[in-house]
């Protein structure tokens, strides 16, 4: 009898039909000498700080750092049960074997590994691998098991990545909260990623915009411009000057045949920015619904940072082009093809190829998706088509004219084959997306015919005024690109992986920055900026070096993955990361506090006086022994359907009552206004009362 444990229920179900293990017993499924049972992510985790020493329940300076000899685990207490369900079938006499079936990536082996080792089992493993949930997929891959010993190097890689989250996370975290009095949020990468933010607000704040003047001349059919001038004095001069002479010669005509190569398939983080622009998804929600396609068996494995399929997909892939053009209507009519070898390269493909819709994909109903679901299922098919569709090409004219002895430039393009960017036009025209400026329709602008040494005459002559621009403010997609890319000019040139996180924590990390109260989204016109709070900006301001450089944990992440392939040492590796710690603690841990970490006061505390600030779960009083606190998830509020605001809470502690509108009525069923009345008797939690 074998076990095999698959990560979820769902995909612990689709397992099991493959196998007809279809009896079903409590947390398992029985047939074909087969059970099939399930974690439900991860059961077993490292353990808290207070499980080494009780002490660590408390946080003092005195005790860092805390540097584990021997590792602790804990069972999660809310998953406990199905953790005895495993640790029960594992012991079972007739299981000869195990199969891990969990998510075929580095986080999938960890969960796995740490509820294996915690149950004590001994047992041998073997690997499923695969990038698809389609049946034939599951058939192959329990057809060609690996050994579980084979991936070995992949668990002390996510190992290594969990302790040293650990180490940097526990010890920073209380280090910088007791100095500063305040729990702040140290990560290995959540960290560098709000010193970018930050880093990219202060450049916006500190830029200088400057202004400078064209001269534009207009002639029959076409307009010219010079080069950039910084006086508006010399521009007019000049285009006085153009306006006298009435005409301009043309000094250079060149034409040129460009292409433009179909764009590369998608990576986990390349979809995720592609739904951020053009769909205003966060990359959390993308990867969520790329992960239910995925166990919808409607699209491939989702956490890949490959761009690239595998040579024996060549056969199958023009029957999965054409039958995917097809479940598309606005594809109808539109010329596809398929040169399948520009999209096949097994040397750039790890782990998981790249992101593509399945076979099944083709034959299923897809009325019943959510429209997110359908939205992303429609870019990761439309990029497929286009991968490997013809090349863009046109016909580019750069005209070179003089007037009074100055140049003036002119450019015009002839679309030659609309090639792959025909096909991506009609995506965009369905989703009804201008965020793209480039859009085919733009791109074709024409030059009357025109000849070297021709003399125009001049219609017309203006000064234009521009100004220099500053950085535009981070979106989900400009910040995934500036994690994947971060200090990756100072990396190895055969670095495998640079940057910060990975496709598959980038999402995370930034939900935990806007979940921790350092980032939040601003919502401009079809964008959605992220932003630092006054409390992100004072922690960078507050954090050394160390803690906030993306090369490190780019540095960091380069070496997790030559952990991965048995080119580096994991024992050296988290040797590294607690002489860092050790070195953090006796550097700032005995220096006297730099500043003042200081939230915006909201209003004051009618207990004790001091200072109520918010806090992402709450507004609180400043002074810890008051206890005084409006929790944005009371009762009150959950059951008028409201949450407090900050103008709210300002209002209330100043008068002690605030207006409250639209609150809901459980008995009516209908929305009402009211004056809420601060109500504290300074017991545990506040009270509120109603007028009317």
């Amino acid at each position: 009898m074998k076990l095999v444990i698959a990560e979820k229920p769902s995909v612990a179900k689709s397992i099991a039909k493959v196998l007809r293990a279809g009896g079903r017993q409590d947390g398992y499924l029985e047939g074909s000498g087969y059970l099939v049972s399930w974690c439900i992510g991860h059961l077993v985790e490292l353990a808290d700080a207070s499980a080494y020493d009780k002490r660590y329940s408390k946080w003092t300076l005195a005790d860092l750092p805390i540097l584990p000899e021997q590792w602790a685990y804990s069972v999660l207490p809310d998953t406990k049960k199905q953790f005895l369900i495993l640790q029960k079938l594992m012991a079972r006499e007739d299981v000869t074997s195990l199969v891990c079936a969990t998510d075929a990536g580095r986080e999938g082996e960890l969960i796995f590994r740490l509820v294996y080792n915690q149950t004590g089992c001994r047992k041998p493993v073997e690997r499923l691998w695969i990038s698809s949930m389609e049946d034939s997929a599951i058939e192959q891959g329990f057809r060609h098991l690996q050994s579980g010993t084979d991936y070995d190097q992949l668990y002390r890689a996510a190992l290594c990545r969990a302790q040293a989250d650990w180490l940097v996370g526990i010890n920073g975290t209380r280090l910088f909260s007791v100095k500063y009095s305040h729990k702040l949020n140290i990560g290995r990468v959540v960290t560098p990623t709000l010193a970018l933010i930050v880093q990219r607000e202060k450049a916006i704040a500190d830029f200088k915009s400057v202004p400078f003047y064209m001269v534009q001349l207009e002639f029959d059919g076409f307009t010219a411009s010079s080069d950039r001038l910084d006086s508006k004095e010399e521009a007019e001069i000049l285009q006085q000057a153009c306006a006298a002479a009435g005409s301009a010669s043309i000094k250079t005509l060149e034409k040129k045949k460009k292409s433009e190569k179909p764009p590369a398939l998608y990576d986990l983080t390349t979809l995720q920015r592609e739904a951020n622009r053009l769909l205003g998804m966060t990359a959390q929600q993308t990867l969520d619904t790329l992960q239910s396609l995925y166990e919808k068996k409607l699209a491939t494995y989702p956490r890949t940072d490959s761009h690239y399929l595998t040579s024996d997909m060549v056969r199958t892939l023009p029957e999965l082009v054409l039958g995917i053009a097809g479940t598309l209507p606005f594809m109808a009519g539109a010329k596809i093809t398929c040169a399948a070898g520009q999209v096949i390269n097994d040397s750039k493909v790890s782990d998981h190829h790249a992101v593509i819709p399945t076979k099944s994909a083709v034959s299923a109903d897809l009325s019943a998706l959510s429209p997110k679901e359908a939205a992303i299922l429609q870019l990761i098919s439309v990029r497929l088509i286009c991968a490997v569709g013809k090349a863009y090409e046109y016909e580019e004219t750069a005209v070179c004219l003089s007037c009074v002895g100055k140049e003036f430039s002119a450019k015009g393009q002839v679309i030659l084959e609309p090639g792959w960017r025909a096909l991506e036009k009609r995506l965009r025209d369905a989703l009804k997306s201008d965020l793209e400026p480039d859009d085919l329709d733009k791109k074709e602008k024409t030059l009357p015919p025109l000849s070297q040494g021709q003399v125009c005459k001049l219609k017309g002559a203006a000064v234009k005024e521009g100004k220099t621009t500053p950085p535009k403010h981070f979106t989900e997609d400009t910040l995934l690109s500036a994690m994947e890319t971060a200090n990756a000019d100072e990396m190895p040139e055969d670095a495998e992986r640079k940057g910060l996180g990975t496709p598959a924590t980038r999402a995370a990390t930034i939900e935990k920055l806007i979940k921790s109260g350092f980032v939040e989204r601003q919502k401009v016109r079809k964008a959605t900026w992220l932003l630092p709070t006054k409390e992100g900006e004072m922690l960078i301001g507050l954090l050394p070096d160390e803690l906030k450089s993306p090369l490190l944990t780019a540095q960091w992440e380069q070496q997790l993955k030559e952990i991965e392939h048995g080119k580096a040492d994991a024992p050296a590796f988290m040797s590294g990361i607690s002489g860092m710690v050790r070195k953090l603690v006796e550097q700032y841990g005995s220096a006297p506090a730099t500043a003042a970490f200081q939230r915006e006061a909201v209003g004051r505390c009618p207990r004790c006086g001091n200072a109520v600030v918010e806090i992402p779960k709450g507004f609180v009083c400043e002074n810890r022994a008051c206890k005084f606190a409006i929790w944005k998830s009371s009762k009150f509020f959950i059951a008028k359907k409201k949450k407090p605001t900050k103008a709210f809470v300002a209002a209330l502690l100043e008068h002690g009552k605030a207006k409250l509108a639209g609150c809901y009525s459980e008995r009516t069923g209908k929305s009402y206004d009211a004056m809420v009345v601060l109500d504290d008797d300074g017991g545990e939690f506040v009270n509120f009362k109603m007028e009317f």
